[in-house]
């Protein structure tokens, strides 16, 4: 008797019906003493196991609760009830893991609902929960995804530094990496600490981004994508904001900004397919759950689709492609902000754009996914390529609907006097990053490349509304429990 999952059992269980076949699982219900409702995490759906409590001693019956963990070995039939296809009628039943029952009731394995905020508490737990099962099967399925659409579009995979003394994006903010006693610093003539005598021998930070060092791989390789965890010490306690996230960085020697954004548009909707394909009653539990989310919001509010006609829409439509100009000239020229509901009011050309404009152009003006390209030079990071305006530069953002900023990249600079002379502009250390620029003297190539943060892809898949329900043990400000 071989060990299967449930998800094996319910997609093909007519070659198994009265055979004896054993499962493992965690009890979600016990009904009458007779139905036990197994779950063992492989699928949203529960098998059925029909139980003669006549057959077995009462202690065993009295010790299975909600969250014990069972073996059971019994014959698969096909069910006679409502509601499931299948089940199985238990011949042995053996508890590999008791229920300290009184110490459940103040957890999450409860069989009622429980606040979201009250799930995040005993994140240990809420993997136990369908919500929480459904998110990360999915979470699961878009990784796999993406890395599955670069393999088969001849990307090589590349792990950049977690740890390194570059910055980036030249914003600052990052956790720094140190083996110092921070009872004891060493202290350098001007009374600065001394990094020279810490483990690097510099200072040193958890990464923000893996992209320069992808750079300098897709100089040798062609197409690389990096896709590894990312660190911003932001103290922002948002919905939209984690201090630990993931982050997918393709970058493409000889490409352009078009090819950027067509290679991003493909991108996504390749993943979501994939979800809408493999992860069917996860989607579908998801939808309900979105459903009935939205009737309890004021009409004005609720959305104009479901969370699978959202995804389904997604990919039928093409991405609208607006230049930052003309964005900011429909913002100015909206009823929202003429009659000040924005938040940030949009005043002039150069405005960096906040979220509330962003889903405004997605959701109300154009009602599809937008891709914003050709931004002001002085907002966007050093490495964008100039255009030959000389206030823009070639960066593009995807903006998704309930999302907004999806993906953000550029075709990169690479014209060595341009570069070095945005360095200088942005304060920017060119001997910090003397291995970078040497990527612009030896055989330099127009390139291009994209950022996508995984969590805001699966928030978006998902339907859920704060990014701490999509990662398994959020870090944020004055959160690193677990």
């Amino acid at each position: 008797m071989e060990k299967t999952t449930i998800k094996e059992l319910l997609g093909d269980y007519k070659k198994l019906i009265h055979h004896d076949i054993t499962v493992f699982g965690w009890v979600r219900a016990f009904r009458s003493n007779r139905f036990i409702a197994l779950n063992d995490g492989s699928t949203i759906n529960n098998l059925q196991i029909v139980v003669n409590f006549e057959e077995f001693s009462e202690d065993l019956i009295k010790n299975i609760n909600t969250a014990s963990s069972l073996k059971i070995t019994g014959e698969l039939v096909e069910s006679q009830g409502a509601g499931q296809s299948i089940e199985i009628l238990a011949k042995k039943i053996e508890i590999l893991g008791d229920n300290f029952f009184e110490e459940m009731q103040t957890t999450i394995l409860q069989p009622k609902k429980h606040s979201l905020e009250k799930l995040r508490e005993q994140a240990h737990l809420r993997f136990r929960t369908n919500l929480f099962g459904a998110i990360f099967r999915i979470r699961h399925s878009v990784s796999f995804a993406i890395h599955q659409y670069f393999n088969q579009n001849q990307f090589f995979y590349l792990n950049t530094p977690i740890i390194t003394g570059a910055d980036a994006e030249g914003a600052g903010e990052m956790f720094g990496v140190s083996n110092f006693d921070l009872n004891n610093l060493p202290k350098n003539e001007e009374g600065e600490v001394d990094f020279e005598q810490d483990f690097f021998g510099r200072k040193t930070n958890l990464t923000v981004s893996g992209q320069l060092e992808g750079e300098t791989a897709s100089m040798g390789l062609g197409r690389i994508y990096t896709f590894g965890p990312t660190f911003r010490a932001e103290n922002s306690n948002t919905t939209r904001h984690l201090a630990e996230f993931w982050m997918v960085e393709p970058e493409v020697a000889f490409n352009d900004l078009e090819d950027n954004i067509d290679l991003a548009e493909d991108f996504l909707k390749y993943v979501i397919q994939y979800v809408l394909d493999n992860c069917k009653d996860d989607l579908e539990f998801l939808d309900k759950r979105f459903s009935e989310e939205q009737k309890q919001k004021p009409e004005k509010d609720r959305a104009k689709e479901g969370l699978i006609e959202k995804l389904e829409n997604v990919i039928a439509k093409r991405f609208k492609r607006v230049s930052y100009t003309e964005a900011i000239e429909i913002l100015m020229n909206s009823k929202e902000n003429k009659k000040g509901k924005f938040q940030f009011p949009v005043e002039n050309w150069g405005t960096d754009l906040q979220s509330e404009h962003e889903r405004f152009l997605v959701e109300k003006h154009f009602e599809s996914p937008v891709v914003l390209f050709d931004y002001p030079k002085d907002i966007k990071a050093f490495y964008m390529r100039q255009n030959d305006d000389g206030k823009t530069v070639a960066a593009m953002d995807v903006l998704f609907p309930g999302i907004g900023e999806i993906i953000g990249g550029s075709q990169r600079e690479e014209r060595l006097n341009i570069l070095k002379a945005k360095m200088k502009e942005m304060h920017v250390d060119e001997k910090e990053l003397w291995w970078y620029l040497d990527t612009r003297k030896f055989g330099s190539v127009p390139h291009a490349g994209f950022g996508l943060g995984l969590e805001r892809l699966v928030l978006f898949v998902t339907g859920m509304t704060n990014i701490r329900d999509v990662i398994p043990f959020p870090r944020t400000p004055k959160n690193a429990e677990f």
